[in-house]
């Protein structure tokens, strides 16, 4: 026995198809019988099994499908051959579209695209005016919200948030307790877990792993195969790159108003406990530092790099001590 079937109310929508408003023939789930739905293109686009629905001003169109117990609502647009299924509830003005799935236990709304092939599924929420696109999933408890962005790759899983303007691309993870939010952008191979917080204008990319505690904030970079872990702050406008390994807020340092351009400078420890340096396009351990001080500077700023070369060093041997 059919649950729906198409009525002669129509209209024609902006791919050029006429689509039917739907009628429900029999009472299922918080569905009446004779009760009204949204548009549909076909019967297929919404199965006869379950306690699938299409409701409102929602239209599901071309090979679009929705079943299980899922619900569309509002404006949504599904279409191309997107799915929606499980007990997944889509509404306000959402389009899933492309070969995108929503589906489980999963929640979208506001003015959220999903597109390409990505997927929102288990318990995860997207909401706003989120993009989810490529090959990206969001899963688990994960919640992306505002205006994120998150493609390419990216996986948004467990508890993690992604929200504001953040952006989240490529083959990035973000999991656990994590969130990235304000207008960061995580992109490359980064992991980002644990409790972990990257936000603000932070830039985090490449093969880093940002875990822990840890806090990337300001207008921080990280790059190369950096690690960040702990309860660290990395904030401001430093940057930390290569293979560093900073744990604590002691394993980096950073100056900032001196040389011509009166940039922030970086010091930090690397993989193999070296000190290494950030300035500005200078990337090289403490003693190539030095070198470069002495071959490209003269007079006073020369004298200050230097003296904050010795600083740091007495810095991190300090530290060295302190922990033996």
């Amino acid at each position: 026995m059919k649950k729906f079937e198409l009525t002669t109310e129509s209209i024609t929508n902006v791919a050029g198809k006429k689509i039917f408003r739907i009628k429900a023939l029999v009472e299922f789930g918080n569905v009446k019988a004779g009760e009204l739905g949204g548009y549909v293109e076909k019967e297929g686009n919404v199965s006869q099994d379950g306690n699938a629905w299409v409701s409102g001003n929602a239209w599901v169109y071309g090979d679009a499908r929705v079943s299980g117990d899922a619900k569309v609502s509002g404006n949504v647009r599904v279409y191309g051959d997107a799915r929606v299924s499980g007990d997944a509830k889509v509404s306000g003005n959402v389009e899933v579209s492309g070969n995108a799935k929503v589906y489980g236990n999963a929640k979208v709304y506001g003015n959220v695209r999903v597109s390409g092939n990505a997927w929102v599924y288990g318990d995860a929420k997207v909401s706003g005016g989120v993009r989810v696109s490529g090959n990206a999933w969001v899963y688990g408890n994960a919640w992306v919200s505002g205006n994120a962005k998150v493609s390419g790759n990216a996986r948004v899983s467990g508890d993690a948030k992604v929200s504001g303007n953040a952006k989240v691309s490529g083959n990035v993870r973000v999991s656990g307790n994590a969130w990235v939010y304000g207008d960061a952008k995580v992109s490359g191979g980064v992991r980002v877990s644990g409790n972990a917080w990257v936000y603000g204008n932070a830039w985090v990319s490449g093969n880093v792993r940002v875990s822990g505690d840890a806090r990337v904030s300001g207008d921080a970079e990280m790059y190369d195969n950096a690690r960040v872990s702990g309860n660290v702050r990395v904030s401001g406008n430093v940057r930390v790159s290569g293979d560093a390994r900073v744990s604590g807020n002691t394993d980096y340092a950073s100056v900032q108003g001196f040389g011509t351009e009166f940039r922030c400078t970086t010091f930090y420890r690397s993989k193999n406990k070296k000190i290494m340096v950030n300035c500005g396009c200078f990337h090289g351990d403490l003693e190539e530092f030095r070198k470069q001080v002495k071959e490209t500077r003269s007079g006073e700023i020369a004298k200050e790099y230097l003296m904050i070369a010795d600083l740091m060093e007495y810095h991190f041997a300090s530290e060295d001590s302190s922990n033996e």
